[in-house]
């Protein structure tokens, strides 16, 4: 291999390596600033998200009425109905942000109530299943917490939301580590390839 082919490919590796822990930092970065976000201000945040579900219910609402002008469309009255119930559907969401938030917390709720009783079933119902202490363990859990949610979903829910806040503050910190984990890593495979390339180079 000559001198400068050895160079380019040097160059390249390196620049690849470079970017990939200039990626991670910046990843890293971004999620520990949306987990400060997030857990310190928790209602804010889940206003923001009712919001956006009440914009992305609009539009397809909005949708829906553009293709009742189609006259090829064999469903133009259903689809006038459903377009019409999404808009208003969408405009409630963002005009009462607490019932959105309320909603969003008993479909977290629901949803863990029947996992948790899916769960239970198949626990009680495997008599040969293996593991069926905790796929019984986890249908109490996941029942208890659907429960609580429930009873109490905006509480519920922005708990939850401080609790995610918290994981992306740690997942964050975990990336901005590996991003000068393999900084370091670049650094030691430049100079190793560099000895390399002078030594294949004096012979």
């Amino acid at each position: 291999m000559q001198p400068e082919e050895s160079d380019t490919l040097l160059s390249s590796d390196t620049y690849a390596v470079v970017s990939s822990w200039q990626a991670t930092l910046f990843i890293g970065v971004v999620t520990v600033i949306l987990g400060l976000i997030v857990s310190l201000h928790p209602s804010g945040s889940l206003n923001v998200i009712a919001v956006l579900l009440g914009i992305l219910m609009i539009l397809s609402g909005i949708f829906h009425l553009i293709r009742v002008f189609d006259k090829a469309e064999p469903h133009r009255v259903w689809l006038g109905i459903a377009g019409l119930l999404f808009v208003v559907i969408g405009v409630v969401l963002i005009r009462h942000l607490h019932l959105t938030v309320a909603i969003v917390g008993l479909i977290i709720g629901i949803t863990w109530i029947i996992q948790g009783l899916t769960a239970l079933i198949a626990g009680f119902s495997g008599g040969s299943r293996a593991g069926n202490g905790w796929w019984i363990f986890f249908g109490i859990v996941s029942l208890i917490a659907g429960i609580v949610v429930v009873a109490t979903p905006v509480s519920a829910v922005t708990v939850l939301a401080v609790l995610i806040g918290i994981w992306f503050i740690v997942m964050g910190l975990f990336e901005i580590v590996a991003a000068f984990v393999i900084r370091r890593a670049a650094s030691a495979m430049s100079s190793t390839r560099r000895s390399a390339g002078e030594e294949a180079a004096a012979l």
